[in-house]
């Protein structure tokens, strides 16, 4: 007889309420290359949601959630970078191992593509994982994958952050609130932006510098250069797209860089072109980021001692209460998956 472990699979229509809890055969002992992995935690993402929801189409039957973190149950053949008891995180992109992104859709992408983390053990190539940080929990090492990793690409890789750099984060999601995180640990002075005044005092606690209700002033874009003394900021943490890039523009100083990450507002919206065109400024588009990215990212965490904020935990079988909860907007920081 051989095992089986639990899992949750995507059924069409698909819908959090298509979230069905099943069983499937243990995929057994690793081949050569790959590793054995007990799953143990998993975060929740936009990307997730999106695919859960049935807003981003994908197979019948699809295991979801792209992040997961747990321990190394057996290694094949020729493994040297893992070994057994070796606590592991997931790559948002396995085959992105280094370099200027070779991709650009999500055809490889566990909870996307190919099967996900929503199941008590996998079988994979060891591209698939790095190590965790040293003093981190699966439930924390699980929000670095996707969330972790963007704001650190957009604010180290791709933004060359200084100490005395000002950066602007755009509401309480994960990426944002990382992002505030890791350009404090940088020596950087960051401006927030919610429309809750209960997370804005959230972010004075992770030591936020200017906090901005942008439902109380619309125009905040202005109100940050006014702050920063007609400057402007040097980052712009923009995951709301459309509806706030015209804003983020107005906020960003001349030369500037404008790290494009979200679509919460939309997919497709009119841009100030000239005004962007004035300011000099770099609008980049990124996906999370690379595997060596990722090394990079978990080595600089065992440095500055940086921990996630963790709003809520659910169990694996509360997935779609947890999706809900994302959904209502509630959470401040990061919603994870124990199992």
């Amino acid at each position: 007889m051989t095992e089986k472990i639990k899992a949750l699979r995507l059924k069409k229509p698909f819908g959090l309420d298509n979230i069905q809890v099943t069983e499937m055969e243990d995929p057994g002992q690793p081949g050569p290359g790959e590793i054995r992995v007990k799953v143990k935690a998993s975060s929740l993402n936009f990307h997730d949601y999106g695919v859960a929801a049935g807003f981003i189409p994908t197979e019948d039957g699809r295991i979801p959630m792209s992040d997961g973190a747990g321990v190394v149950e057996a290694v094949g053949e020729g493994v040297e970078e893992f070994a057994v008891g070796d606590n592991v995180v997931s790559t948002f992109f396995p085959y992105w191992q280094s370099g200027p992104a070779p991709v650009g859709d999500f055809r490889n992408t566990p909870g996307d593509g190919i099967d996900g983390y929503a199941r008590e053990v996998v079988v994979r190539p060891t591209q698939f994982f790095t190590h965790q940080p040293k003093n981190y929990s699966h439930a924390e090492s699980a929000t670095l994958t996707t969330a972790g990793l963007t704001a650190w690409r957009a604010l180290v890789v791709d933004g060359g952050i200084k100490p005395g750099n000002t950066v602007l984060v755009l509401g309480s999601g994960g990426v944002s609130v990382f992002a505030c995180q890791l350009a404090k640990s940088l020596g950087a002075a960051v401006f927030a932006t919610s429309s809750s005044n209960d997370k804005l005092q959230q972010y004075k606690e992770l030591g936020a510098d200017h906090l901005i209700n942008y439902k109380e002033d619309p125009e905040w874009g202005k109100t940050v250069r006014k702050l920063t003394n007609g400057r402007g900021v040097d980052h712009v943490i923009e995951v709301g797209g459309p509806g706030t890039l015209p804003q983020s523009i107005n906020a960003v100083a001349i030369a500037g860089h404008i790290a494009l990450i979200g679509v919460l507002t939309g997919n497709e919206g009119e841009v100030p072109t000239a005004k962007l065109m004035a300011k000099q400024a770099r609008l980049q588009g990124l996906i999370v980021g690379s595997c060596d990215n990722q090394k990079d990212f978990v080595r600089a965490l065992e440095a500055n001692g940086v921990k996630p904020v963790i709003d809520k935990i659910f169990d694996l079988d509360e997935l779609a209460d947890a999706f809900r909860y994302e959904e209502s907007g509630k959470h401040f920081g990061k919603i994870c998956i124990e199992f």
